[in-house]
């Protein structure tokens, strides 16, 4: 018989978001006419922008001429769009990122799990928590933990707690860690990180060779001037950084799948006593797993750089961001205490009278027929706290609050 990989028999019960689904399954099966408002996973609802669907749809008909037609492309993504993408999210704010640079992707979810593809077992791993679940679990999936504590906790990875008594500040460690998730703004908790704190890990970083993974997919949030929007807006970063970024939010792409890291050239990683480039790791990576985005795809990602295209999307963010606004104060005033909604489109609740997270998914569900997240599945630290996402019609948030207060 086939042996399987143990480590994934290591996971918790279930991915955070596919035990959700369960849940919701169930009690729609016991209660069929019931309407549920989902505020949990982080999708998003409007429609592509407008100047994104005319380039694919000229995409599509340039596809259908022999002299327009494109079968597979470079894996690191067209020129024309890593170039667009340099000049207006790098080179505008002052970062020197080339084009070759940049990878165009399928999803930032998929690089932050690939990334590990170059880098080895042995590496001392931080996260914080609450976290992303896939920063963990994608570890645990290739051997690099070892089994769960009660908490969830995994021998093998470290945790930097953030909450509301931190101020949801990631502190610089003590020890020496190889390699650090950081996710601002942050997914679960809605936090930023100012550049003072992103200098700390930057310095950090650079004097203990360590290597820090940003998730930068909510930076198109940020409404503070004061707040980078890339780690490598910090003077030094490009020595220790790789970012990831997306255009699922910003510009609704989430089921059309686009995405891009930027691995600077100058990166380095250890091989014995040898300095081993991680540009050319991550080239040599994606031209042998990954045959590229497709060129219809690219160029609707494209468009988002367009002059039409930035007036759609920053309406488009500003649309959730208006919703982010409406729960955040809609909960507050109804007693709750409630963090992020500012710089990112997701709330997080502290939730009322000592419930654990579970129980309160469980009553929202069944009393408000209100669907969000639990903070625990994001970590131990998250026990306490449920998120709220702003991805919904205004429709759908209004009729939420008002259940919600009304409980």
């Amino acid at each position: 018989m086939v042996q399987v990989n143990t480590n994934y028999l290591k996971l918790k019960a279930g991915y955070l978001f596919p035990e959700i689904s369960r849940r919701i399954k169930d009690f729609s099966s016991k209660n069929q006419n019931v309407d549920l408002i989902r505020l949990g996973i982080g999708d998003v609802t409007e429609p592509l922008p407008l100047a994104c669907r005319d380039a694919m749809k000229a995409a599509i008909e340039e596809m259908g001429t022999e002299e327009g037609f494109r079968g597979y492309g470079p894996e690191q993504g067209y020129q024309w769009l890593r170039e667009s993408i340099s000049k207006n999210d790098y080179l505008s704010r002052g970062c020197d990122i080339s084009a070759e640079e940049i990878f165009v992707s399928d999803g930032s979810k998929c690089d932050s799990s690939n990334i590990l593809d170059i880098l080895g077992k042995d590496n001392k791993i931080a996260v914080t928590d609450p976290v992303y679940p896939v920063y963990v679990d994608t570890n645990v999936m290739t051997g690099r933990t070892g089994e769960a504590n009660l908490a969830g906790e995994y021998q093998g990875l470290s945790y930097i707690p953030i909450n509301s008594e931190n101020g949801f500040e990631a502190a610089i460690p003590k020890e020496k860690f190889d390699l650090i998730y950081l996710c601002f703004p942050n997914n679960p908790t809605g936090a930023v990180a100012t550049r003072e704190q992103l200098a700390s890990w930057v310095k950090y970083a650079k004097e203990n060779n360590s290597l820090i993974l940003f998730d930068a997919a909510y930076e198109a949030f940020i409404k503070d001037d004061s707040i980078p929007h890339s780690i490598f807006e910090i003077e030094g970063s490009k020595d220790c950084a790789i970012e990831f970024r997306s255009f699922s939010k910003n510009a609704g792409f989430t089921g059309t799948r686009c995405a891009f890291t930027v691995i600077p050239r100058c990166l380095k990683g250890q091989a014995g006593l040898e300095e081993v480039d991680l540009w050319s790791l991550w080239n040599r990576r994606q031209s042998t797993k990954f045959n590229g985005v497709s060129y219809v795809v690219q160029r609707g990602a494209e468009a988002v750089y367009s002059k039409e295209g930035q007036i759609q999307i920053k309406k488009l963010v500003s649309f959730y961001m208006d919703n982010a606004q409406i729960i955040k104060s809609n909960l507050t005033a109804a007693g709750f205490e409630v963090f992020g909604a500012v710089n990112a489109p997701y709330a997080w609740i502290k939730t009322p009278k000592n419930m654990n997270s579970w129980d309160f998914f469980d009553f929202l569900l069944e009393k408000a027929n209100v669907v969000g997240t639990p903070g625990s599945g994001f970590g131990a630290a998250g026990e306490g706290y449920f998120r709220l996402s702003a991805f919904n019609s205004r429709e759908n948030v209004e009729k939420a609050m008002k259940r919600i207060v009304k409980l």
